[in-house]
């Protein structure tokens, strides 16, 4: 014989109540995706204005006043200009050619959001826009720099740049 005073959740109950805690942790984690790529494109911005400091540090002291070329990199800021060259969050190094005439340079980061306000004040009227692992550059870069920089492979982002 059953004891009805026996107090308890039954089965569906149970359920119930796992499927709904299911349901905001899937909210929860949607939302946390936004804020992850806006932090990221946050941080992206940010190692593109420490490197332009320590390009323009660079340019400063070399003799005759100049930046690194396409083969030296940001490399060569180290450690005189900057303790560390940043890197991408999500990994790789941001793509930097220096001109041939040594007074400008194109740097660059693929952002996650193409709703980002800093892309309205970047080099490019249109964002650059890193189309599979090649970025490739609008008609209207001034600098006639041409580039084929490694962006994040398999993706499509749009691209923060600036030059001096």
């Amino acid at each position: 014989m059953r004891n009805k005073n026996k107090k308890g959740f039954t089965l569906i109950e149970l359920l119930v109540v796992i499927a709904i805690i299911g349901i905001l942790a899937s909210v929860v984690l949607a939302s946390l995706n936004s804020a992850r790529r806006k932090s990221r494109d946050a941080r992206r911005i940010a190692d593109i204005k420490q490197l332009q400091l320590a390009l323009e540090m660079y340019f400063d002291a070399a003799n005759p006043s100049a930046y690194p070329t396409t083969a030296q990199g940001t490399a060569a800021l180290t450690p005189t200009y900057i303790p560390t060259v940043p890197a991408d969050p999500l990994g790789g190094a941001y793509p930097y050619f220096g001109c041939t005439n040594a007074t400008s340079y194109h740097l660059g980061a693929g952002l996650e959001e193409s709703t980002n306000p800093a892309l309205n004040s970047d080099l490019e009227a249109i964002p650059l826009n890193c189309i599979g692992s090649t970025l490739t550059q609008s008609a209207d870069v001034t600098d006639g720099l041409q580039s084929s920089a490694t962006c994040t492979a398999g993706t499509v982002r749009d691209c923060y740049d600036v030059t001096p």
